[in-house]
């Protein structure tokens, strides 16, 4: 197993806790999906594989978090670059005044071998054909489609292992939130990486991960293969959009049925 947290807690400013004890697990290669509500804690347990809670006051208080099989619980975000974890966060974050290829070296500033970081560009371009179209503009000019691809793209500059991705189609159209998903498929099969996927587009997701989780509150509630966790009533009718009138006596049954994961 590349990733594993186990039972793993996050407090921010010593006071808040806002993941109670997450355990889940990221194969070498494939794509897992974490997902949950708006809150749940999904980007703070990225932030917490990352090493990105620091400058938020938040802190890992309890678990571990082990990465081919060793502890990076107190590692540094940059050492964990390294050993080959990167993040793309929430909200594209791509630096608005530089080039797509611009965006794509200053990802490479921590190796030396210029050349290689050349080629590894060359090939993100070839992935993605519209950044090369738009290669004078700036990155601020970008659609937000383009703007994902991009910080896809920078991520994969860094040679990872896991990639973690936080609500990638976030805001984006609908024509191109298959677009995307269809990119981070085949990411995932051409690379053999390991992918973390982070959405509230639970259908989306489900439809390209291979296992999914579902956190609410801060903690697992319930885990499994993607293709069952899709055909749950349960999460089909308050997690995927299940459509129609509000059953309230459903919604009390689950909410008993609950009381098993909690």
């Amino acid at each position: 197993m590349l990733l594993g947290l186990n039972n793993v807690e996050v407090v921010y400013d010593r006071v808040f806790m806002a993941v109670t004890g997450v355990s889940l697990q990221v194969p070498g290669q494939g794509i897992v999906a974490l997902l949950g509500a708006n809150g749940a804690g999904k980007s703070t347990t990225l932030k917490a594989v990352s090493g990105l809670l620091k400058p938020e006051r938040g802190l890992v208080t309890k678990g571990t978090l082990t990465f081919d099989g060793r502890d990076v619980t107190g590692l540094a975000p940059a050492e964990r670059v390294r050993l080959g974890i990167v993040h793309v966060l929430e909200g594209r974050r791509v630096f608005p005044h530089l080039t797509p290829m611009e965006n794509l070296m200053a990802a490479t500033t921590m190796h030396g071998d210029r050349r290689a970081a050349a080629h590894r560009a060359e090939e993100v371009m070839e992935r993605f054909p519209r950044l090369r179209q738009r290669a004078r503009s700036e990155a601020g000019y970008l659609s937000g489609g383009e703007q994902q691809m991009l910080a896809i793209g920078r991520a994969l500059m860094t040679a990872p292992r896991l990639i973690m991705l936080d609500e990638p189609s976030l805001g984006l159209a609908p024509h191109l939130v298959d677009e995307i998903f269809d990119t981070i498929a085949h990411i995932a099969a051409e690379t053999g990486m390991g992918v973390l996927l982070v959405e509230q587009n639970a259908d989306a997701a489900l439809a390209i991960a291979a296992h999914g989780y579902l956190i609410e509150n801060g903690r697992v509630v319930m885990s499994g293969p993607a293709a069952e966790l899709r055909d749950n009533p349960d999460i089909r009718d308050f997690y995927l959009g299940g459509g129609g009138s509000v059953d309230y006596a459903r919604v009390k049954h689950y909410r008993r049925r609950k009381r098993w994961l909690s």
